[in-house]
């Protein structure tokens, strides 16, 4: 059987070797990250995280579309050598053959970065959007103090139950446990309430 691969690799013309060189290892360095990725390898799900934290972080998007990168390379050079090899045996001249490949593992590679891309839009922010809370009931979890002359908290559910600060127009204060309407957002960040 050796002797087999030995004299089927004299038998091919230095393209061809070419294009299996690229695409033995590289298929196999893909379909290991392929597994890898789908058993997630690589990835710590055993994260246990305890306490409470009051923070506001401003979020990033993200680095966006990403053509160059190690996967689409691994993918490029796949499927280069593959096509390449097709296009060989397919009776077609080199540089037609090349071309060829190289056009092939470039669309592979703007494919798996559209992938990506698309997939990273999927996630969510987790960060409430204040604004939502415009019109909703809530209830006064600590005091807010008469005519805006300090900050109470209130209860409302945005996206979930969060506590918020909240200031009132109210010539008296609105004691805990009462009911409240969110009515605007003062100052960026606070709601300013009436009582229900």
């Amino acid at each position: 059987m050796l002797l087999d691969i030995n004299s089927w690799w004299a038998s091919m013309e230095i393209l061809e070797k070419i294009f299996w060189g690229f695409a033995l290892p590289f298929s196999a360095i893909f379909l290991i990250q392929l597994i890898m990725t789908l058993i997630g390898a690589g990835v710590d799900s055993d994260v246990d995280a305890s306490g409470d934290a009051d923070l506001e972080v401003d979020s990033d998007t993200g680095i966006g579309f990403q053509f160059i990168t190690l996967k689409n390379f691994m993918a490029f050079f796949t499927i280069f050598g593959w096509t390449g090899i097709a296009c060989l045996d397919a009776g077609l001249s080199d540089g037609l053959s090349i071309f060829l490949a190289i056009i092939g593992g470039m669309l592979m590679m703007l494919i798996m970065a559209t992938l990506f891309y698309l997939m990273s839009k999927l996630t969510e922010s987790g960060n409430a959007k204040i604004e939502n809370a415009i019109g909703k009931t809530a209830s006064v979890y600590l005091r807010i103090p008469a005519a805006k002359s300090g900050v109470g908290k209130i209860q409302v559910n945005v996206q979930g139950l969060k506590t918020l600060d909240a200031m009132t127009d109210n010539p008296e204060d609105i004691k805990s446990g009462s009911l409240v309407k969110v009515v605007a957002i003062e100052a960026g960040e606070i709601l300013m309430v009436e009582l229900l």
